[in-house]
């Protein structure tokens, strides 16, 4: 069984950054795909970013050029670095480990972008 824990999210004004983190409890860390979701009221969860067990990372087109994705192995903590946000950005974000159908999910982090 896997816990993840996020954190890292608030608060921050247009063209800020944030950095969220997710730490995992358990074993088998390092051979999931790591991916972050996120979904705005009203709207889907959609995927953000992905990184692979082999370091492929993807990233949604809204995504690209400004987050980021990471993993710490040896910590069991993937990470999201994100620059130059948008209002657009605001949602709650979610850890995956394992896939959307099959994975686990962390609790979810709000980030709120807003002057």
């Amino acid at each position: 069984q896997v816990q993840l824990v996020e954190s890292g999210g608030g608060l921050v004004q247009p063209g800020g950054s944030l950095r969220l983190s997710c730490t995992a409890s358990g074993t088998g860390f390092s051979i999931y795909a790591k991916a972050w979701y996120r979904q705005a009221p009203g709207k889907q969860r959609e995927l953000v970013a992905q990184i692979t067990m082999g370091d492929t990372t993807t990233y949604a087109d809204s995504a690209k050029g400004r987050f980021t994705i990471s993993r710490d192995n040896a910590k069991n903590t993937v990470y999201l670095q994100m620059n130059s946000l948008k209002p657009e950005d605001t949602a709650v974000y979610y850890c995956n480990l394992g896939g959307a159908v099959h994975g686990y999910w962390g609790q979810g982090t709000q980030v709120t972008v807003s002057s």
